[in-house]
Order: C-alpha cells, then structure tokens, then sequence
C-alpha cells in the first residue's frame, strides 16, 4: 500500500507540473515560470550542440526552432504518459484483467492519444484516472496546434516587415543605403512613412515574440540577415534623422522608433539572457555617412556632433550585436 501511494503521488507530481509548464508556456503570455520549463531548459541544451554540428555554416538551421517546439511538445506528452502509467499501476487491481507497469503505460498512452484500443476494462477510481488521461491528452494536442497557428503568424507579421525593408536596403539592410535609395528613386518623403511603419513592426514584434519566447530562434525564410540586422538598420535610420539629417518633421518619429527599438531588443535579450556586446563604431566614420548623405542630396543639420552620433549608436548597436551573435545571423551595416 505503501508503494502504491509513493506511485500515486509521484504521478500526480509529474502531471501536474506537465500541464502547468504546458499553460505557462503556451498560455500565459512570456516566459515560462514553472518548475519544469521544459522549453527553456531543452533550448538551453541543444544550442551548443546544434551550432557545433553546424559548423562553417552560418546560424542556426530554419528547422532549430520549429524542432525545439516540437520536442517540448514530445517531451510534455512522455512526463503525462508516465505520470499517469504510475497512477495506473497503483490502481492495477482495478483494471480487468489487473494490470502490470508495462500494461498501465499501454492503457494510460491509449487515453491520452484519445484512440482507446487496450480494450481493457476499468473500475472505480481506475475509470476516472483514464478520463482525466483523455482529457489531458487532448488539451495538450489542442493547445500545440493553437500555439502552432500563433507562432505562424508571428512570424509571417515579423518576416512582413523585413522583406519590405531589406528589398530597399539591401542585404543585410543598412539605414545609408535605405536613404540612397529613395534618393535615387526621387522619394525621400517616403522615409517619413518608412519611420511610422518601423515603429509599428516593433511594437507587433515585442508583443509576439514577449508573448512567446520561441519566435526569436524562427529564422526568416529567404532572408540571411534575420530580425536582428533589419531591428538595427531602423534603429540607424532614426538616429541619422536625429542627429545628422535637418528634417523637423521626422525628428519625432525617429526618437519614437530608436525608444520602441532599445525597448524590444533589451526586453527579446532579456528574456534569452543577452548581456550587450561592444561596438566599434567610432567618430572617424561619421564624415563619411555625412558625405554620402549630402551626396544623395539630404539636407545636414549643423554642427555635426560626430562623438555623440557614435557613442549613440553603440548603445544600440551593442545590444544588437548580442542577438544577431547569439542567433549566428548578419548585422546591420552602418556604411554598407
């Protein structure tokens, strides 16, 4: 009896801090905060490993993150299964004809695929262990196909905005060549529509990729450079309408996109645990983005403060170095 208590109440452990690191994943907005992070922990791992079996090649694979999800969903299906296959055991007696360890994971498996094929009959409280079973086990297969759906359009909505702007900036995207090329195209009041819309794409970016965590590690499909280049690129554009280009009417949305921009990479690095890299942007290179910018035909403000413009920059650039490191993709180019 003894025994069947200790099974009973191990079981009732690994069910419950499955599902509860299944809600807090899936569910509850941010990152997980159950005992198990499952997620987390098996991302943790396997990074190391998935780069060193990649090495020569750039980034993590378009399949890491899609294989990490997948695996956490595996991993949360097995601990239920032998959740409750202990619970079962205990109850052994109750099953008809009774049933041993290896026979209670056959019957618990069954309910929790919802497929019902041991044909075994139970009794009692072995009835209701099975129906929680089935229950648990469709919530969990419900809950991975929302959270599939979820990740898809997070990453179509990211990967909207980064096609848009590395077809104009070009690969990887820099801020330099964004406002040459509207220049060439005869359209620099376009770039005050490129400032609004940037601001928007971070903040729908904050909030899916806050939401959930596992969308930092999706790559861009057809694009190298990935979130972390085009984020730098427009976190570049608004500090050179800042500071460098005399336009009174972009100067406030450039300080409103650089405020949403250091919000989203300090709270996406925060979440996988980033510190800020160095940057070597120095003052010597601001003439030379002045150059090519009157060149193009934009108005400069003056004095140019080219210690400011790059102590500036390394603030951001920095923490935008860290990810673009950590996901093994380009950075964005302050003179391309």
């Amino acid at each position: 009896m003894i025994v069947h208590a200790i099974e009973i109440a191990a079981g009732i452990v690994l069910v419950v801090f499955a599902l509860r690191d299944v809600f807090d994943t899936v569910v509850v907005p941010g990152e997980s905060r159950g005992a198990l992070r499952v997620a987390r922990r098996l991302l943790v791992v396997t990074l190391p490993i998935w780069k060193w079996a990649r090495r020569g090649k750039n980034g993590v694979s378009t399949s890491f993150a899609p294989a990490i999800l997948m695996g956490s969903f595996l991993i949360w299906m097995v601990l239920l299964w032998l959740g409750f296959g202990l619970i079962a055991h205990a109850l052994g007696d109750w099953f008809a004809p009774p049933a041993d360890f290896q026979e209670a994971l056959f019957i618990v498996g069954s309910a929790l695929c919802t497929v019902g094929l041991s044909g075994i009959e139970a009794h009692g409280p072995a009835r209701w262990v099975l129906v929680l079973a089935g229950l648990s086990g469709l919530s969990v297969l419900t809950m991975a196909v929302t959270y599939l759906l979820q990740v898809q359009e997070g990453i179509s909505r990211r990967d909207a905005g980064i096609l848009k702007l590395t077809t104009a900036a070009g690969q990887p995207p820099s801020a330099l060549g964004l406002l040459e090329r509207y220049a060439d195209l005869d359209s620099p009041e376009e770039i005050r529509r490129v400032l609004y819309r940037g601001g928007d794409w971070c903040a729908t970016v904050l909030q899916s990729h806050a939401s959930h965590p596992s969308l930092i590690y999706f790559r861009s499909v057809g694009v190298g450079s990935g979130w972390p280049a085009t984020l730098g690129a427009m976190m570049d554009l608004a500090l050179i309408f800042e500071l460098l280009i005399d336009d009174r009417e972009s100067r406030a949305l450039a300080i409103l996109l650089r405020s949403e921009g250091l919000r989203l990479i300090d709270d996406l690095n925060g979440l996988i645990g980033l510190e800020p890299k160095s940057d070597d942007t120095t003052a010597g290179a601001v003439p030379r983005v002045c150059a090519r910018l009157k060149a193009a035909g934009y108005k400069l403000r003056l004095p140019v403060d080219a210690a400011e413009f790059a102590d500036r920059r390394r603030k951001h650039a920095g923490r935008v170095r860290a990810a673009a490191e950590h996901l093994g993709t380009m950075e964005a180019p302050l003179l391309p």
